[in-house]
Formats: C-alpha cells, structure tokens, sequence
C-alpha cells in the first residue's frame, strides 16, 4: 500500500486536500453537531464530539473502500432508513439537551467526554450523505494504473476524515468558547443547543 500512495502525483493529492478542506468548512449536519456540542459542553466537550465526528467518517470510507457503499447508495430504503434513525438519534439528544437545566457540561467526569465522543462517531454513521460523498468525491482522484483501487480510496478517505475530524473539532472547540462567553452554565444556552439538534434531525428527514 505505500508503494500505491507514494505513486499518487503530489497534484492529485493536494487537488484532494484542498477539495476535501473546502468540504468540511462547509456546514453541515457534523458542523452543527460539533457547535451544538460545544454550547452545551464547553470547549473541550465540542473538540471531543468533533473529534469523534473524523471518526465516523471512517466508516464510510471503509464502506467505500469495500464496494458496499455502492450497494446501499442503489437502495433508496436503506438510505431512508439510516436517515430516520439519525433523526430520531437528534431528536433524542435535542431532548436531553432541553432538560439540561442550567448544567453546562464543564467539570463533568471523564464518562462524558466518552460519551461526546462516541455521539460524533454515531451522528456521523447514521448520516447517509457521506455515503454518496465518498462515491462522487473520491474516485476523482483514483488512477487504476497506479495500484488497487481499494487501497487510493481508503488513503485520501483517511485523509479526508483526518482533516475533517480536525476542522469539526475547532469548530466544536470555538463554539463552546462562545457559549462560555455568554455565560455557558445558564439554562438558555442547554435550550438553544437543543433547538440545534431538534433542527438538525428535522433537515436530516426533510433531505433527499
């Protein structure tokens, strides 16, 4: 595999990595997600589900590296099926959130943290669209002449989560900055993260 990934033309790749950088500053559902983090959390906690957002992403590229991603992307019920679990999975959270009170995350035990982490990976998995991404993104920069297939989708996929993964945390991390700026231990901030999640699994059914 690295005599496949020192074949690519540094023009490909940085091609990829500015593409894929102009992607993940764009918003989006993880963008969002890392914010609504951030306010309700804190800094830290923001920079975690943000982190843990990269992380998801690896799922899709596994799925594209292994062909499968094709397969779901032709079924139209597989695909509207991951959308209303993640939806529900928000919504979930946007209630959570509203219940909050005036607890804004800071201090809490390192459980949390795990928790902010592992709702990265899962917003991110049950979010469909990354799985058409993947198809239509990646394969713009694969040359078969210059090794497998499997193995240029699965380097720029793991490029592309890392930037991601990044970008998505300094989001998170900037948003709970902000959030404990205005005083980020007050109830209004708990409620204004819900109505982020509650909007986000609204935008997730709504979307084609």
């Amino acid at each position: 595999m690295l005599h496949t990934i020192a074949s690519i033309p540094w023009e490909t790749f940085l091609t990829m990595l500015l593409g894929g950088l102009a992607v993940n500053f764009a918003p989006g559902q993880d963008i969002f997600f890392a914010t609504a983090c951030g306010i309700a959390g804190g800094p830290r906690m923001g920079a975690i589900a943000g982190l843990g957002v990269g992380v998801g992403v690896l799922w899709h590229v596994a799925l594209a590296a292994l062909g499968l991603a094709a397969v779901i992307a032709a079924h139209p019920g597989a695909l509207t099926a991951i959308r209303y679990v993640g939806a529900a999975y928000l919504l979930w959270l946007a209630w959570k959130s509203w219940r909050a009170g005036n607890s804004s995350g800071e201090g809490r035990a390192a459980p949390d943290a795990r928790r902010a982490f592992l709702r990265g990976i899962l917003s991110n998995i049950t979010n469909p669209k990354p799985v058409l991404f993947m198809l239509a993104f990646l394969p713009q920069f694969v040359d078969p002449a210059i090794g497998p297939v499997w193995q240029q989708i699965t380097f720029f996929g793991l490029v592309f989560a890392f930037t991601g993964g990044v970008v998505t945390a300094g989001f998170g991390y900037v948003a709970g900055l902000a959030g404990r700026a205005i005083g980020a231990r007050m109830g209004a901030v708990n409620k204004i993260a819900a109505v982020l999640f509650a909007g986000l699994a609204v935008r997730l059914v709504l979307s084609e």
